[in-house]
């Protein structure tokens, strides 16, 4: 298996199983001098931490990160910094019905046809688990990004249909779905509960914002800075769609209410999303990601075996109602780490 590496100049591998002993990442061209110690990691890790909503799995995981290399006296030392995420809530046995029949929606059938071999606990490398090791390597890319005095939020914007109306980023970690708006969070609740009862899932909508990202990240054609975000993002399972900007309600509008006009002083508005052709404008750059319902829900469902055989199948155990909002952190990280690539790649280009 290929592609498991992400970024050019900051370049991040991610290892591991859903059920496997721990899952890890190497980040490779963090720069040297950055303060970087195992409880600030730990505690970038608590977002995604199952257990902290009610759409979360039941499924407890500290989350501890431990520091293989590349920091050295509460500094990283410009060397791969390999980092580790040990699994102690693992039941694998709860999967061995699902040893030889694909859950629809999931990966277990293009997997199977692909390497003819899949591990059957809990969607092994393909599991959402993995992005684990993701949200710990943000935290890395997170603490260079400080130094250059950029920050990146993410929050719910949209949960089983109940959209935020108010955006108050001191909201967000108060509330269980990571939402800005308190009462839409408290809809989002009830909404999920309802849901839960049924024994089905829901989908929803994640808005993150760049802050102090300079002008000048990105490249035409297809170094687009554009491009690169939505490929970080797309990589996420459970992603469907990506929107930059007005995203697809510029599809509605016509040129003069969607262009920015420029005035001395910057910009007067910003449905770019803080980027034109594929560069950054220096302005705060604005995206949106579609997250599809969880696969694994209590409904039976038709399906087939390994040997196509018609089946049906009911998922039990411990599973996430939404991959929203514990999905948040994740797209947190993942811009990080290609904002932070983007950076480099900039300052490697002016010399």
């Amino acid at each position: 298996m290929t592609k498991n590496s992400f970024g050019h100049l900051f370049r991040v591998t991610t290892f591991g199983e859903s059920h496997g002993p721990a899952l890890g990442a190497v980040v490779d061209g963090c720069p040297p001098h950055l303060p970087l110690d195992e409880e600030y990691l730990s505690k970038e890790m608590e977002q995604r931490r199952p257990g902290t909503s009610p759409a979360s799995t039941t499924r407890m995981e500290p989350d501890r990160v431990e520091i293989l290399s590349g920091v050295f006296e509460g500094l990283t030392t410009g060397t791969p910094i390999g980092l580790l995420i040990r699994s102690t809530g693992a039941r694998p046995k709860d999967y061995d019905h699902l040893r030889s029949v694909f859950r629809p929606g999931h990966a277990d059938y293009t997997y199977f046809k692909k390497y003819g071999i899949r591990d059957h606990r809990g969607g092994g490398r393909c599991s959402g688990r993995e992005t684990a090791a993701r949200v710990a390597a943000g935290g890395v890319a997170g603490r260079f990004l400080e130094r250059e005095k950029i920050e990146v939020h993410a929050y719910t914007l949209e949960l089983g249909g109940v959209r935020a109306e108010s955006f108050d980023l001191d909201n967000v970690d108060s509330s269980p779905f990571l939402c800005p708006d308190p009462d839409a969070s408290a809809l989002m609740t009830e909404r999920v509960e309802e849901v839960k009862a049924a024994g089905d899932s829901l989908g929803g909508i994640v808005e993150v914002r760049v802050s102090g990202a300079p002008p000048g990240l990105g490249e035409p054609v297809f170094g687009k800075l554009s491009a690169y975000l939505a490929y970080a993002i797309m990589g996420i399972g459970a992603v469907k769609g990506v929107e930059i900007g007005s995203g697809f309600h510029a599809a509605k509008r016509l040129g003069s209410e969607n262009n920015d006009p420029i005035l001395p002083d910057g910009f007067a508005s910003n449905n770019a999303g803080g980027i034109l052709g594929g560069i950054s404008t220096g302005q705060e750059i604005v995206l949106r990601a579609a997250v599809k319902p969880i696969s694994s829900i209590a409904i039976p469902q038709d399906t087939i075996d390994q040997e196509g055989r018609p089946t049906t199948i009911q998922v039990e155990g411990r599973h996430d109602i939404s991959a929203v909002p514990r999905i948040v952190p994740v797209m947190k990280a993942m811009v990080r780490i290609a904002i932070a690539d983007m950076v480099l790649m900039q300052r490697a280009l002016q010399g």
